[in-house]
C-alpha cells in the first residue's frame, strides 16, 4: 500500500490485515510508518502476519521504487495486490496556483502510481494473478472549481487503468479504479484550509465519508475484480455517468449503465447548474465587495 501511513491508505492496510494479509506500507515519513505499523498489528488474525515498512518517495526515482519493491517481495513473497494510494492536493484558482504545483501533483498523483505498478506488473503476469488498485477521486470523474491542478492528475489515472486493464486481463490480472468522495482524512483537513469559497460550497452539497467505510468498499471491489469502485449513491451515479468506454465486470453492470444513463444525466445537469450558480454568486459578491472598497 503506497501512501499507507495515513488516511485511506492506512485504512485499506488495516482492512487487508484483518483478512489475514501480509502488508507492505510505503510512504515518505518513517516515523508515521512505524506508528501506523504498531496500529495495524493490533488487528492480526494469526501469529505469522507481518507488516513491513519502507520509507521512499514513489514519485521521484523509478529505479529506487523498483529496488525497494524487489526487497519487499524477497521478504514477503510476490505482490498479490498493489494499492496505489499515495497522493496530495492543492486547491485554488487556476491563475493563483504556482506552476510548480502542477508539476508536483502530476509527479505524486500520477507517476507515484505508474512507478510501483510498473515494478510489479511483470511478476503478476508471470504468475497469472494479481490486483492493482488506483485510488483516484470523484474529482477524477468531474472537474470542479478550484481543482485545476488536482483533477487532471486523477483523470490521468483512469486513462492508465483502462489501457492497462486491456493489456493484463488475459493474464488474470485485474485493475480497479476507486473514486472516493470527500473523506475525513488528514489530507482532506489540510486541503480544506486553503479551499476557495466556491469549492467549499460545492463540496458541502455532499457529505464527508469516513476513511474506514471507503477502505472497506475499495478492498471488496478489488478482491472481486471490479474495474470501478464507488461509494454511496452519488458515487454510483457518477460512475454510471462517466462510464463511457470503461470496461464492465458483468453484463448486469453494463445493463445498469444503459438503463440509468439518461435519468442520471438529467440529475447531473441539475447538479452542474447549481454548481455554476454557486460560482456566479460568489463572483458577484466579490465584485460588489471590491467596488464598495474602492468607493470608500
Amino acid at each position: 500500500v503506497t501512501g499507507g501511513s495515513s488516511g485511506i491508505g492506512k485504512c485499506i492496510a488495516i482492512e487487508c490485515y484483518k483478512q489475514g494479509a501480509f502488508i507492505t506500507l510505503i510512504a515518505r515519513d518513517e516515523n508515521k510508518l512505524l506508528q501506523t505499523k504498531k496500529e495495524i498489528e493490533k488487528y492480526s488474525v494469526n501469529d505469522k502476519q507481518v507488516v513491513l515498512c519502507i520509507s521512499v518517495d514513489v514519485s521521484k526515482d523509478y529505479e529506487q521504487v523498483e529496488n525497494v519493491l524487489k526487497q519487499a517481495q524477497e521478504k514477503l513473497g510476490p505482490v498479490d495486490m498493489l494499492v496505489n494510494c499515495a497522493g496530495t492536493s492543492v486547491t485554488g484558482k487556476f491563475e493563483d496556483i504556482e506552476v510548480n504545483s502542477f508539476e508536483r501533483l502530476m509527479a505524486v498523483n500520477y507517476l507515484g502510481s505508474v512507478y510501483p505498478s510498473r515494478a510489479v506488473i511483470a511478476t503478476m503476469k508471470e504468475r497469472r494473478m494479481g490486483r492493482i488498485v488506483f485510488v483516484s477521486s470523484q474529482a477524477g470523474q468531474l472537474g470542479l472549481f478550484g481543482y485545476t491542478a488536482y483533477s487532471p492528475t486523477k483523470f490521468a489515472l483512469r486513462g492508465l487503468a483502462e489501457a492497462l486493464q486491456m493489456e493484463v486481463k488475459p493474464y488474470n490480472v485485474y485493475v480497479t479504479v476507486a473514486y472516493p468522495p470527500d473523506t475525513d482524512t488528514p489530507g482532506f483537513a489540510e486541503e480544506s484550509k486553503t479551499k476557495p469559497l466556491e469549492t467549499k460550497l460545492i463540496s458541502e452539497t455532499s457529505s464527508v465519508c469516513q476513511a474506514e467505510q471507503v477502505a472497506r468498499v475499495i478492498v471488496k471491489d478489488a478482491i472481486q475484480g471490479n474495474f470501478n469502485s464507488s461509494v454511496g449513491s452519488d458515487g454510483y451515479m457518477l460512475s454510471i455517468l462517466t462510464s463511457g468506454m470503461s470496461p464492465v465486470t458483468s453484463i448486469t453492470e453494463g445493463l445498469q449503465q444503459v438503463v440509468c444513463m439518461g435519468i442520471f444525466r438529467i440529475v447531473g445537469l441539475f447538479y452542474l447548474g447549481s454548481f455554476d450558480s454557486i460560482v456566479r454568486r460568489c463572483m458577484m459578491q466579490r465584485e460588489k465587495s471590491e467596488s464598495a472598497d474602492k468607493t470608500e
